[in-house]
């Protein structure tokens, strides 16, 4: 199964009709997609509007890849799970976002070689030919490294550890 999710925040139909369009082309149908209050529907594949926590978590371990907008919360569960992940970031200058700060997130993720990265829908329909065959690139632990714990807590308590 492919999930597919535009986070808990904002809807992400440029992902979600993409997505829709390749799987028609494709002829797949092994898809969930999390679309929030987006004003397109997906015909491919199941969908729902919004998923609590815990069957989010249960679809996220039984997928085989993930598509997703570059949001941390799906990034680092993904990586967590070591879970092949696509993202591709909102814009801000389509209305998607504020700021790009999923841009940063992206070429980062790319950068780091942590992630499957499409910049726009060319790209993600490009990528999502090869879904079948993509790899997780990295995992990371469920929890912070104690040096990153160290340093937060040296902030927080105004330099001393």
């Amino acid at each position: 199964m492919i999930l597919v999710t535009v986070g808990g925040q904002v809807a992400f139909d440029r992902l979600v009709k993409t997505v829709d369009a390749w799987a028609e082309e494709a002829g797949r149908e092994d898809l969930f997609f999390q679309i929030l209050d987006g004003s397109y529907t997906p015909t491919h594949g199941t969908w729902q509007r919004k998923v609590d926590p815990i069957e989010f978590e249960a679809r996220l371990a039984e997928a085989d890849a993930i598509v997703s907008h570059a949001g941390m919360g799906t990034t680092l569960r993904a990586l967590a799970l070591s879970k092949p992940l696509l993202v591709m970031p909102r814009r801000a200058a389509l209305g998607e976002q504020r700021n790009d700060h999923q841009l940063a997130t992206a070429r980062r993720l790319a950068e780091s070689g942590r992630a499957h990265v499409a910049m726009d829908e060319c790209e993600l329909a490009e990528r999502l030919r090869d879904i079948d065959s993509l790899e997780p690139l990295g995992t990371i632990g469920a929890r912070a490294s104690e040096s990153l714990l160290r340093a937060i807590r040296e902030f927080a308590n105004g330099g001393a550890a």
